[in-house]
């Protein structure tokens, strides 16, 4: 009998913005084409997690980089 794989875990960044009409838009840059959104975080964390193990069967994350966070940037024009 073969013996059984082992499913991978994973461990993906995710980046979260909010457009003009409040909808939070989630990708995972780390996945290319990986996007999704929901009306809430919960709601859009949700709809990434699926959407990222549908791209995972078709990709392996990139190794470009190491998620290390997000900055604010004011610049007056």
């Amino acid at each position: 009998m073969p013996k059984k794989k082992r499913p991978k875990r994973y461990h993906l960044p995710v980046v979260v913005e909010q457009d003009e009409d409040g909808v939070f838009i989630v990708s995972v840059p780390t996945l290319r084409g990986c996007r999704s959104y929901g009306h809430t975080v919960d709601e859009a964390m949700r709809n990434i997690a699926q959407a990222a193990a549908l791209c995972l069967e078709d990709e392996e994350p990139s190794g470009a980089g190491t998620f290390v966070g997000v900055r604010d940037l004011e610049i007056v024009a």
